[in-house]
């Protein structure tokens, strides 16, 4: 990895034009990543809010930064960190020359970093201490969607390897807009105990309203109550989006190392 002080970081979110919120954890994370005096310069941009991603075609005019590091903070490889992200930073590849002689390095997005595993698990703690994994079924929560396939792809793929793990009566992933879904909980768990947390990036309109409404969770339940909340006689236990996790700091710097590490050359068959 090349001197810190002559790279930048460029956290890339969603963010809302409804709701504030969403941008919150991506600014938190990257307050804390400069606290640290990390980089030369860091720096957030989004989709859905200011500054955009074309503004960000205009950051680290600093003559001495030389290398910069594009974090996408979403959760899933899919259309935005496949088409939307390097579309509007212009960029060409993994590392993508430009004129001024910079270098940017396109990363991959957080939810693909190997933590996540850990982090889930410890949210799903969290949220419920005192219940037995062995009689609890954990639901971890995706968007998914019908513009990329791969957008399921990543809470199907930690359902999977939590699932390995034997800890809970059952692990599965569900989403908001395509099946298995949300609202079918009721049906697809067999358990009075269920945990669920959304792999999302942020508290925001889906977190908060969206997916407690599939659940059955009212508004006044969710606002006053807390955890755990009675649903036709089972137990739910509801958790912050993984991404308001403050270890999501470590996995943005994580990214950006791991970047410059040596991959494993292929054979070629002969």
């Amino acid at each position: 990895m090349v001197s810190r002080s002559t790279s930048a970081l460029l956290i890339v979110g969603h963010g809302s034009t409804v709701n504030p919120d969403s941008s919150a954890p991506t600014l938190l994370h990257a307050a804390v990543i400069r606290g640290r005096g990390m980089f030369g310069e860091v720096a957030c941009c989004f989709w859905k809010e200011e500054p955009s991603l074309r503004d960000a075609l205009f950051f680290f005019q600093d003559p001495s930064i030389s290398d910069i590091y594009v974090v996408p903070n979403f959760i899933s490889e899919g259309y935005f960190t496949r088409t939307v992200i390097p579309r509007e930073l212009e960029l060409t590849g993994a590392e993508t020359r430009r004129r001024n002689g910079q270098v940017w390095k396109y990363c991959p997005p957080v939810g693909n970093h190997q933590s996540m595993t850990r982090l889930l698990l410890q949210r799903a703690r969290e949220v419920a201490p005192e219940i037995p994994d062995a009689e609890t079924t954990l639901l971890i929560v995706g968007h998914g969607t019908g513009l990329n396939d791969n957008s399921a792809v990543a809470a199907k793929h930690q359902a999977e390897i939590i699932r390995a793990l034997g800890r809970y009566a059952a692990v599965l992933n569900v989403y908001m807009e395509e099946p298995p879904r949300v609202s079918d909980w009721l049906e697809l768990t067999k358990t009075r105990n269920v945990v669920v947390v959304p792999f999302f990036v942020s508290d925001g309109l889906h977190s908060y309203e969206d997916i407690p409404a599939m659940l059955g969770i009212s508004k006044s339940q969710a606002a006053e109550s807390g955890n755990p909340h009675e649903v036709q006689g089972r137990t739910l236990f509801y958790a912050p989006a993984i991404g308001t996790d403050p270890r999501f700091a470590d996995v943005i710097i994580d990214q950006t190392v791991s970047f410059d590490q040596p991959r494993p050359e292929v054979e070629s068959a002969s």
